[in-house]
């Protein structure tokens, strides 16, 4: 089985990490955390160095400058950083020739081990055929055989890279509670993901990467914190004099004496202004992490 990692060790630690390829810079002075028992969510478009940070971390390729550690172990020692850390790909490749169950015991005999118990009721789970050989396999199937192996050997750190590529809405489902219960044994989850309604379901906290450069890291509340809030207000007669209100930015009429408008900060001047008009009803409405993250992509665009 997997050995225990030191105490108080983060379970992933970047520093200053910087990665060149020729002319390119994929990574560009990323520096961040990932604690212990935590789902931490890590975002960006495609070239954003999403890939590059991962390639890093598994000890793949190694930094031009800077350092990442695996626990208390450097990433670039593979051997050691890799007793504590189970990995699911994006697209998954398996031995042609093999069933599902050879794979599934070769996996756990050549990494950082199983438990058979735990690894039969995620084969039920995710309604594996374990004794058809991969050459059979869908890519959903493929995807669910990496999943399996890497929740079943309770690695204290498990690296996900799109990890629900090819799954149906069921096992995405599936997919989900084995997150949640890897949280609640203690272990990390390191997720990068393009399904953001996902991210937002499991991650307790997120960093947003892009052109190599790390934009945000925060909790989800902390994250809708920084951002617009919609609301929506009935009012009797005259609409609210919103001119001016801090925090107060495009205000748009709508039908039927009912208004529309963003809110940044604290809210007490806007509230004070709706107030004095007898507003008659008000809805507020948080920004979902899908329109965080496309604000800070178009924020980049222009």
């Amino acid at each position: 089985m997997t050995s225990a990692p030191p105490p108080h060790a983060p379970a992933v630690t970047i520093e200053h990490l910087s990665k060149r390829f020729g002319a390119t810079l994929a990574l560009d002075d990323l520096t961040l955390e990932v604690r212990r028992g935590e789902v931490f969510g890590f975002l960006g478009p495609n070239g954003a160095g999403k890939s590059t940070t991962i390639r890093c971390l598994l000890g793949l390729i190694r930094p031009s400058t800077g350092r990442v550690r695996v626990f208390d172990d450097d990433a670039a020692d593979v051997r050691r950083a890799h007793r504590h850390l189970a990995y699911v790909p994006a697209d998954v490749a398996l031995w042609p020739s093999l069933t599902g169950a050879e794979i599934l015991h070769l996996i756990a005999a050549t990494g950082p081990g199983a438990d058979p118990g735990y690894r039969a009721e995620l084969v039920e789970r995710f309604a594996l055929d374990p004794g058809k050989p991969a050459t059979t396999y869908s890519t959903g199937n493929r995807q669910k055989v990496a999943l399996i192996a890497a929740f079943a050997s309770r690695a204290p750190l498990l690296v996900l890279d799109e990890p629900t590529s090819g799954l149906d809405p069921l096992m995405e489902n599936q997919f989900r509670v084995c997150v949640a219960q890897a949280r609640e044994r203690g272990q990390t989850v390191f997720l990068s993901s393009h399904q953001l309604g996902e991210v937002e379901a499991l991650c307790d906290r997120v960093a947003i990467l892009r052109a190599g450069r790390l934009v945000q890291i925060a909790t989800l509340a902390e994250l809708r914190g920084l951002h617009r809030t919609v609301i929506e207000i009935t009012y009797p007669d005259l609409p609210p004099d919103l001119d001016g209100v801090t925090g107060v930015a495009s205000v748009e009429p709508l039908d039927g004496r009912r208004l529309r408008f963003t809110l940044t900060g604290t809210a007490a001047p806007a509230l004070a202004a709706l107030a004095a008009a007898g507003v008659t009803g008000l809805s507020a409405r948080e920004p979902s992490l899908e329109e965080i993250f496309l604000d800070y992509y178009g924020q980049a665009a222009r």
